[in-house]
């Protein structure tokens, strides 16, 4: 449950340094927009799509996770929020993923393909490494406890679709590049791909049973069939099995798991 321990001076400044991390994330891609700076995001995945592609809808995710992203750091500058184990133990992570989101806009409008390899995937690892270990206190929040909703909701949702969208830009990049391997074709691949990505989204699942880790995910696959069913129906409705894999085990993972008595690690 969350401490009603007033943040010091030292841990303000780190909530107000999360504050500037969220609002890069979130202005990046606006003034990208605004300006027409370089490629926007439908025009650098376009140059290597024809492995693996979403259809264009499934990016609307970005709303819900800009609106959580300020959420969560919008909160922890009020007054009233008390510092907590959550709050502490994910500052570090939210905010190496929140420069990571917001410079990745800047390195794909620029056509850095390698950059945006190095980013998504940096920004990926810094919010799984702390959910993975820090399971056992994200399972020992109350439902009604302002840290799930405030803090493990909104860092899950980000951490669920960048679980999907990393291993759908190194693909991308690959193909771009000519570079995929010989070893499997390109559909082998984008399967191998799916695979990894339900393998760790399940892990992950069981590890914290946050619902807000795994719609994401399952939600960029179907976006996978939608755009994928008509030009490699084979990949397209494999992509569909897994969405549907990764949803109904991780209902099962979150409701029917009897909670037992969780404490947060030390």
């Amino acid at each position: 449950m969350s401490s009603v321990v007033r943040p010091s001076p030292q841990q303000m400044t780190r909530r107000l340094v999360v504050l500037a991390a969220a609002a890069f994330a979130i202005v990046a891609p606006v003034i990208q927009m605004a300006t027409g700076f370089g490629l926007d995001q439908g025009q650098f995945a376009a140059q290597g799509d024809r492995t693996l592609r979403v259809a264009g809808y499934a990016f609307s995710i970005w709303g819900p996770i800009y609106i959580g992203i300020l959420a969560y750091a919008v909160r922890q500058v009020l007054p009233q929020t008390g510092e907590s184990d959550a709050i502490r133990r994910f500052a570090l992570p939210s905010i190496v993923a929140f420069v990571g989101i917001g410079a990745w806009i800047i390195a794909a409008a620029s056509d850095a393909r390698i950059a945006t390899l190095v980013l998504i995937f940096t920004s990926l690892i810094a919010l799984l490494v702390p959910l993975v270990m820090h399971g056992g206190l994200i399972r020992a929040l109350a439902k009604g406890d302002r840290d799930r909703w405030l803090v493990a909701w909104p860092l899950g949702l980000l951490a669920g679709w960048l679980t999907v969208a990393a291993p759908l830009n190194l693909i991308t990049v690959l193909t771009a590049e000519n570079a995929l391997p010989p070893a499997l074709a390109p559909t082998g691949w984008a399967m191998l791909a799916i695979v990894v990505v339900v393998a760790l989204t399940l892990f992950v699942t069981a590890r914290t049973r946050l619902l807000a880790y795994p719609l994401p995910v399952a939600w960029g696959l179907l976006g996978a069939f939608v755009a994928e069913q008509a030009r490699n129906p084979l990949l397209g409705f494999f992509a569909l099995g897994a969405a549907l894999l990764v949803l109904v085990v991780s209902l099962v993972l979150v409701f029917q798991l009897r909670p037992g008595v969780e404490r947060p690690a030390a």
